[in-house]
């Protein structure tokens, strides 16, 4: 049974960092790529990053661009997002999802049920 489960979403003040996680369980992340979306309350759901099964390629949305990190351990199979300098608008429910093919697009295969991440002072 295919399971990512998501970890890391905190209550962190503006300008704090986190470092979410994305691991799964009954799933080779290895051959996939790997995006990070995340779902504010009573917006929409949006990607905020993406990284190819080989990690050659990234993705960024830009209201996160040169503040977000997205990386991969592919002998964990674990996927994380570094977030630094965090906005109250990034606050929202995160979560991973595995496209089914290496690079950033298509269909989605699985994705998680998310972290909470609120920025609050």
């Amino acid at each position: 049974q295919v399971q990512l489960v998501e970890s890391g979403g905190a209550l962190v003040q503006p300008g704090g960092s986190l470092r979410l996680s994305c691991a799964a369980s009954g799933y080779t992340l290895s051959y996939y790529a790997i995006g990070w979306f995340r779902q504010a309350p009573g917006k929409e759901s949006e990607r905020v990053s993406c990284i190819s099964s080989s990690a050659s390629s990234t993705y960024y949305a830009d209201s996160v661009k040169g503040r977000f990190t997205i990386s991969r351990d592919n002998a964990k199979n674990t996927v994380y997002l570094q977030m630094n300098s965090l906005k109250p608008e990034d606050t929202g429910n995160y979560y991973c999802a595995v496209y089914n093919m290496d690079r950033c697009y298509g269909p989605l295969d699985a994705w998680g049920q998310g972290t909470l991440v609120t920025v609050s002072s």
